[in-house]
């Protein structure tokens, strides 16, 4: 019996140990309207980098933002399409005439323009190209035409699209279409248009 109670006041003791130790941690972490209290990985509140519109002394003129170097294409580029082909009927009816797909039609370019395609267009514009993807068999939005059969709003059949308009149409998006220049490379872009021929082959 005398054991029991020492072993109980013992936990007892124990008990109120461990409470006034939490309590003084809770206590110590309010800190001060002053003082925000211990900090972890400071660094991440104190960046290193420097704003695009700060001096920098690391650049001969003095700016942090800089031109990117000759014949490099800037994050969010497009090898200058804004220039030559703007987001209009005329820019998207000149880009039909005068671009082509850069990239050599092989096995593997082929692969990987479906492999993009399946993870960009296909939600929308269907597995095969006919307008059916799970998007709009929600039928909370308009099917886009088909590839293969259908009309383009621009004019003409899709199955005539050439290089140029389609990269144009990915570039910029039409309709309920959005923008795709962000979100893949024009080299990525071309592999889509690639694959998208073969599409406008089928029945």
């Amino acid at each position: 019996m005398k054991g029991n109670m020492l072993a109980m006041n013992k936990l007892r003791v124990f008990n109120m140990a461990f409470l006034a130790l939490a309590a003084s941690i809770v206590i110590a972490s309010c800190g001060s309207k002053s003082s925000p209290g211990w900090e972890y990985a400071r660094n991440m509140y104190d960046p290193i980098a420097y704003n695009p519109d700060q001096p920098n002394k690391n650049f001969k003129d003095g700016k942090t933002a800089q031109l990117p170097p000759a014949n490099t294409t800037p994050v969010g580029g497009f090898d200058k399409l804004e220039e030559s082909y703007p987001n209009t009927l005329e820019g998207y009816e000149a880009a039909g005439k005068n671009m082509s797909n850069p990239l050599p039609v092989t096995t593997e370019t082929l692969e990987q323009g479906k492999s993009l395609y399946l993870n960009m267009c296909s939600q929308c514009h269907g597995l095969n190209g006919a307008g059916d993807g799970a998007i709009v068999k929600m039928q909370k939005f308009p099917p886009p035409p088909s590839y293969a059969t259908g009309t383009s709003s621009r004019g003409g059949a899709m199955k005539d699209l050439t290089d140029g308009k389609i990269f144009h149409t990915i570039t910029y998006g039409v309709n309920l279409m959005g923008p795709h220049r962000y979100q893949l490379t024009p080299n990525e872009r071309w592999k889509i248009v690639m694959y998208v021929h073969e599409l406008q082959k089928l029945q």
